[in-house]
This record gives C-alpha cells, sequence and structure tokens, in this order.
C-alpha cells in the first residue's frame, strides 16, 4: 500500500533527520521543571490563544515537534482547521482573527524573532490595549516559555508525528 506524500499520516519510514539524542530523560530534573514553569504559565490565559501563540513560534523557530503537538492539541480543545492553516500567513488573513488574537501574535513574533530588535512599543502598546497587565504578563510568560521548548525541540531534533492530544503536556 503506498500514501500519499501529502498525507496527514506518519510516515512510515525512518525521519529524515532522526532525534540526536533523548534530551528529557538525561536532564530530567530541567523538564520537570520545565513542564512546571509551562502549567504556571498557562494560568490565566484562553487556551485557544494559548494554542495559536504556541503554534505561531513554534512556525518561526522551525520546530516539527511543537507544530504537531500544539496543533493537535489545537483541534482537540475545538480550533479550526482553517484558522491554524492561515497563521503562518495572519497577516494576509485578518480576517480569521479576533483583534487581542491578532495583538497576542503581533507579541508572540516580536517576543521570539529579539535579533529584529527589541519589541516594538507600538507592538507591546497594542497588547496592552487588549490584556490587563497580570494577563499580559502571563502571555509573555507564555511566549517565552514555548521558545524555551523550541530550542529544546529544535536542537535534540525531536521527532513529531506521534504525540496524541492528552499526552503529558510541555
Amino acid at each position: 500500500m503506498t500514501t500519499h506524500p501529502h498525507s496527514l499520516a506518519p510516515a512510515e519510514n525512518a525521519p529524515e533527520h532522526p532525534a540526536r539524542l533523548p534530551w528529557a530523560q538525561l536532564a530530567p530534573d530541567v523538564y520537570k521543571a520545565m513542564v512546571r514553569l509551562d502549567a504556571a504559565s498557562r494560568k490565566g490565559l484562553d487556551p485557544t490563544l494559548l494554542e495559536l501563540v504556541k503554534i505561531r513560534a513554534s512556525q518561526i523557530n522551525h520546530c516539527a515537534f511543537c507544530l504537531d503537538m500544539h496543533a493537535k492539541d489545537a483541534l482537540a480543545a475545538g480550533e479550526s482547521v482553517e484558522r491554524i492553516i492561515q497563521l503562518d500567513a495572519w497577516e494576509e488573513s485578518r480576517h480569521f482573527y479576533t483583534e487581542k488574537e491578532l495583538a497576542a501574535i503581533r507579541l508572540t513574533e516580536a517576543v521570539t524573532v529579539l535579533t529584529d530588535g527589541f519589541v516594538p512599543d507600538e507592538v507591546y502598546a497594542k497588547a496592552a490595549e487588549h490584556f490587563e497587565e497580570a494577563e499580559l504578563a502571563q502571555l509573555i510568560a507564555a511566549i517565552t516559555v514555548i521558545n524555551a521548548w523550541n530550542r529544546f525541540g529544535v536542537t535534540a531534533r525531536l521527532t513529531p508525528g506521534h504525540y496524541t492530544p492528552g499526552d503529558v503536556k510541555h
């Protein structure tokens, strides 16, 4: 039986780039601390918005493992396929998202790509219009945490395609 090259099912053969090392097993205290930090960063944030932020950061960072996880979690939480697909082109697809979501997406990009300079005042100000201070602090924490997860995933080359919603999250 052959599968279409663009099939959504995981490939039967080995990944193009095998995982480099099982970092979570080799640094279990760090992994456990990251799980606790991730749980703390979620508090008070809308779960749908949180998944959009995690997907967008993971797109920018090219973390296939996190993209797989958070797209599946978003779908399981009721997010539409259309909004997930359009997220990488949100500037041309603004009508799919609320102003609050757009402010969070802009902030995610600014915090994720710090090599472009500081987080611009206008991006921060727009986020501050849509989020109360405590919620904004949580959002910044969540963006920071997904960026850390992305760096572990990309560096260790964690293999996507095996996550099922409800598994232990990061």
